[in-house]
């Protein structure tokens, strides 16, 4: 079974991933085909298809399901290793921005950094622990609230702070010998109500 999200932790993976043809063919590789099935289905020759799927699993973004014995030939059905990609910022090196880096914690850049961070710390501890045969600790809170209007939202907003600090100061133990620090992060935006083609152009964050 597909993982559900794949990150991606270096420049030279996304640079190998981000390839209009290597992206269709994920897209139909929710369900296995060989290079020949792939190769009729893109209007693409077999020998083109065959090298961006060695690429592809070289790289771990597909995975082998099964060899069929077809005449003479071994087919290869592959299929794709996750059913998402995130780039962490780790692939970006020093350009990865830490939440530090905005200032203002009611900014959007703010927001996007502290996400950004998640998902590069996330991913560490992650392959940590599959390398360690553990678990990894989690845990996702997820809700929609709609505001009457801003003074709603901002009496929710410190509401929330107030809880959230009452709970960190109760359960947070400096000298717990065998205890384990764990991030919290809470982000609010705009729910998205409106469908429209997605901008290609990158976007810059006060």
């Amino acid at each position: 079974m597909s993982a559900a999200v794949q990150v991606l932790q270096s420049a030279a993976s996304a640079e190998k991933l981000l390839k209009p043809e290597r992206l269709r063919m994920l897209e139909l590789l929710t369900e296995a085909d060989s290079a020949t099935g792939l190769a009729r289905r893109l209007n693409m020759p077999r020998q083109t298809v065959n090298y961006h799927l060695r690429q592809l699993e070289k790289e771990g973004f597909v995975e082998l399901v099964e060899e069929r014995l077809k005449g003479n030939c071994l087919e290869r059905f592959v299929r794709a290793a996750a059913r998402s990609y995130v780039i962490s910022p780790l692939a970006l090196g020093a350009l990865g921005e830490e939440p530090g880096a905005a200032r203002d914690k009611f900014s959007a850049a703010y927001l996007v950094s502290a996400a950004a961070r998640a998902i590069r710390d996330v991913s560490i501890l992650r392959s940590r622990a599959d390398k360690a045969g553990k678990k990894l600790a989690t845990l996702t809170l997820e809700t929609e609230v709609r505001f009457s209007d801003a003074k709603a939202r901002q009496e929710f907003t410190e509401e929330l702070v107030n809880t959230v600090a009452r709970l960190a100061i109760k359960y947070h133990q400096e000298d717990a010998k065998d205890g384990r620090s764990f991030r919290f992060l809470v982000g609010a935006y705009p729910a998205i109500t409106k469908q429209e083609p997605v901008d290609q152009t990158s976007v810059k964050l006060e």
